[in-house]
């Protein structure tokens, strides 16, 4: 392992420190909809969540809480995790604006269990959260540990296949599963690309038999799995938008899996 792998905390928390300002001041985060009580979910997972009223919700990798709020704000009593600590200080302020009462505790994922000491009906992280993280069977047993006997995961995540492309989209550049640590420099972010910032990121990639297999080791049953053509966000390069919050690589269409979602349930 080298040295910026064993790092690999301190230069994420570092990176999305930095992010933070960049993405609250986005169009990408609609912040000022939001606040107008625009819900930051997406069909994808809403369909999954259903009725969540007066359940208790963990979000993992809750960034600076715009998912968490849109959760209180649909009768669940919710508690956000992130590693940046600026992030969960936004999100701290951003709850206390819309009135909502969901809280948020600030560390590593797999420290957790040393922060919190609940149990949950409902788990849920989505989009962009597990290519931060080295060690899948640990994510799982995070999940399984505050999960109620019968309480469910809901997890939308970007296709690996995606994450096999170079930056432009055009060529083959990554292993679909998971091997060393990927470290590069990062100009712009996602949600700015013109933003003035430029950053070191390390992270993996993470086949879906990995994530389904470390989901069943911990005890976790597949309800469902399913992919999707198409990214809610426009977050990747050459995109097109096909339809109302649909968008696709311009030169690859409607080809290749942009998303995909898994429904587990706690054993």
């Amino acid at each position: 392992m080298t040295k910026k792998e064993e790092d690999y905390i301190k230069i994420n928390r570092d990176l999305w420190n930095r992010k933070v300002d960049f993405h609250m001041d986005s169009d990408f985060y609609d912040l000022a909809g939001f606040l107008k009580g625009k819900s930051s979910l997406n069909p994808i997972e809403l369909e999954l969540l259903g009725n969540i009223s007066g359940k208790k919700i963990l979000h993992l990798q809750c960034h600076f809480g715009q998912d968490s709020i849109s959760l209180s704000r649909m009768g669940a009593k919710v508690t956000g995790v992130d590693l940046s600590d600026k992030a969960i200080k936004e999100a701290g302020k951003l709850a206390e604006k819309t009135g909502e009462q969901a809280e948020f505790i600030c560390c590593d994922i797999f420290e957790l269990p040393g922060h919190l000491n609940q149990k949950y009906d409902l788990v849920f992280t989505s989009y962009g959260t597990i290519g931060w993280l080295p060690d899948l069977n640990k994510w799982a047993a995070v999940i399984s540990h505050y999960l109620k006997p019968g309480g469910r995961f809901i997890f939308a995540e970007f296709h690996p296949v995606i994450w096999m492309f170079d930056e432009d989209m055009d060529k083959i550049k990554y292993r679909y599963f998971r091997s060393e640590a990927i470290i590069e420099t990062e100009t712009g972010t996602y949600a700015n690309k013109k933003a003035a910032i430029t950053e070191e990121s390390v992270n993996w990639n993470h086949g879906i038999g990995e994530v389904v297999n470390s989901l069943i080791q911990n005890g976790l049953e597949i309800k469902s799995l399913n992919e999707y053509d198409y990214s809610p966000y426009d977050c990747f390069n050459k995109t097109i938008e096909d339809a109302p919050q649909k968008f696709r690589i311009k030169h690859l269409g409607n080809k290749i899996p942009m998303v995909y979602s898994i429904l587990a349930i706690k054993k």
